[in-house]
Formats: structure tokens, sequence, C-alpha cells
């Protein structure tokens, strides 16, 4: 498949690329296109066809719902069977942004975008390519993260090029997203509010203008959903090619932990590879010790690239320090949990 690339300012938007890419919307085909948190594979949620076209793209499991990209608040009305208070008051406080809402859809929703379920994801992002993009293709666009089904989301467009050119109809290439994590997603569906996905929008967060709000006890546990109930529940995701391993345990003995593992990688000739926040990028021997940033903020905007970065390294092993499972710290330990396969080293544990 011909891929048709484009650059695009965000701040000064060429509307004849968003009208190119819009087209191609109409037409049934698959365009990415920047987000504030992730690049997005999108295609038209109403169309059946076009929506087989993303799981196509991506190598996706079909049960794996996608979320619905809208411009406009009005348009939850058109696809979601009824809206309550909490819902509303969420959109009102978050929309434009990083939160996706899931409601009980209505009929004109195809199962295929929803993932056999009754219910639908929503979201409405600030970027503002995203943003011209749905409005210009006079419908809501359906999107996943661009990027192969279980690999790190693309943060970055070349990320997006590098992996996804061939596979798709365009790319619109907007630079680097600001928050690099995917959004957090809420089910609005019972009366208390549960968190199915974390991200920036933090479970404190959303308590001020909520009141009570849960986190789906799955979350914690390695096993797969027997049937997903939001993007990334299911199925292996985050993943580079190399085995990662989040190292937990007192900060100086993750780095005494971390040196060892290395040295032992070492010497059987494994390529070994750290991540780590920058006041500690001084204290390891290793191969590639990439920066995460200063504050969780920038962690969780740097995370998926430095786990592509690796892959550019050729290491065959990566070691994480961990991060406190609170505010936006959950949602970094979210995916890098997955990212891991679940794997994490106790650095108190004596290595063999």
């Amino acid at each position: 498949m011909e891929t048709v690339i484009r650059k695009i300012d965000e701040n000064n938007i060429d509307i004849n690329v968003i009208k190119e890419m819009a087209e191609k919307i109409k037409n049934g085909k698959t365009v990415i296109f920047p987000t504030e948190t992730v690049y997005g594979l999108g295609a038209d949620a109403m169309n059946e066809d076009a929506t087989k076209k993303i799981y196509e793209a991506k190598g996706r499991p079909s049960d794996n719902p996608l979320i619905v990209h809208i411009a406009d608040i009005k348009d939850v009305e058109k696809i979601a069977l009824e809206i309550g208070e909490k819902a509303k008051i969420a959109m009102e406080k978050f929309w434009p942004g990083p939160l996706t809402i899931i409601l009980k859809k209505k009929d004109i929703v195809p199962n295929v975008t929803s993932g056999g379920l009754e219910t639908v994801a929503i979201r409405m992002p600030s970027n503002k390519i995203a943003n011209a993009l749905i409005k210009e293709s006079k419908t809501q666009i359906a999107a996943p993260s661009a990027n192969i089904s279980g690999r790190p989301s693309p943060t970055k467009a070349e990320h997006v090029v590098k992996e996804m050119d061939g596979r798709v109809s365009g790319i619109i290439m907007g630079g680097d997203c600001n928050f690099g994590l995917e959004s957090t997603v809420v089910d609005f569906t019972e009366e208390i509010p549960m968190i199915l996905r974390p991200g920036s929008i933090t479970k404190e967060m959303l308590e001020e203008v909520l009141g009570k709000v849960e986190i789906d006890p799955s979350l914690s546990k390695k096993e797969d959903n027997k049937k997903a109930k939001a993007p990334g529940m299911k199925y292996k995701h985050y993943s580079p090619n190399a085995q990662v391993y989040i190292v937990k345990g007192e900060e100086n003995k993750v780095v005494k932990k971390m040196n060892e593992l290395y040295l032992k990688n070492h010497a059987e000739s494994k390529k070994t590879g750290i991540m780590c926040m920058h006041k500690d990028i001084d204290k390891f021997n290793c191969e590639k010790v990439i920066d995460l940033g200063e504050t969780y903020e920038e962690v969780a905007s740097n995370l998926f690239a430095a786990l592509i970065k690796m892959d550019e390294y050729e290491m065959d092993i990566v070691y994480s320090v961990s991060f406190e499972n609170y505010g936006v710290g959950q949602a970094i330990m979210n995916r890098l949990l997955k990212s891991a396969a679940y794997k994490v080293i106790d650095a108190d544990e004596t290595i063999l």
C-alpha cells in the first residue's frame, strides 16, 4: 500500500493537508494523526469496513475495543445511549483532553468499533490537528495507537513513519505528543466510576470533581481479562524486542542491583540498557542509560520513546527503575508492567 505522508505544524495548520486526509477518512481509508497523548491510527468509526482496516494495519485482535474520537461534545448524544451526571461533569472538566469515557452505545456504533461490547469508548482530543481532521471528516474517528499491536505506542512522528509506512493510506506528521501515555479510560456505566486504564488524568484529579472513583482490580494482575472492557486491558502491550525487567526496592539497592545485573549480562555478551530518572543517570555502568526525566510527568512523556530507542540500540535486556504507584506514577507502572510482562526483580534478591 502506498502511504501519503504530510508534515504539518499544529500552530499553523495547513487546511489543504487536513482536507486531503479527511477525504481519505470519508472514503473508508486509514489515516495516522497526532493527538496530545500518542499518535492514533484512524478510520471512520461508523464505517464497519473502514474500522476493520485499523485492525488489519495493526495486527490487532478484533475483540480489543477502539476509542471513538470526537470534535464536538454534542456528538456524544449521537453514539451513547445514556449520559449520566458524573459523565457530564467529567466531560465538562477534562474535555478536550486525555480522558476517555465509557458509556452504553447506540446501535449506530458498529460492533467492530466497540470490540463486540455493548459500550463505546469516547474521547475529545485537545490536539488542534486531530480536532481539525475530525471536523473536516464530518464523522467520528475510531483510533487506537498507531503501532503494530503489542509494540510501544508512538509519540514521535518519525517512529510512526518507520513502523507504519505502507500499512495505512495516510500519515500526518505533527511533531511530538505532549503527554506520552494514552488517555485515562473511565467506565461510567455504573454508579461509581471505575478507571479501566490509568493515564495523566489521575484518580485523585477525578475524585476532586466526581467523589469516589474505583480502580478496576484486574489492573494489578498479570492475567488478561477474558473480555476487554477498554483498550489496553487485554493481550501483550508496549513491548520492545528486548526483554524488559523492573527493579524495585530502596534506591541505593536498586542502583547496586542494576549494576550487578549489567556485569553479569556483559560477561554473557548480552547488550544491556537501563532506564532511570535524571537524578540517577550517573550512577549506572552500562552500554546505554536513558534519562526518563526529572519529574513523573516527564517520565510519562518519555517512556514509550525510550523503549523504542532501546530497540534502535539493539539491546537484549532492559532494566527500569520502579515508580510510586500514585498519581501519574500509577499510569507509568501500568505501562511498564505490561511492557515487562510483569517481570519484577527485588533489589534484595541474590544474583545466582
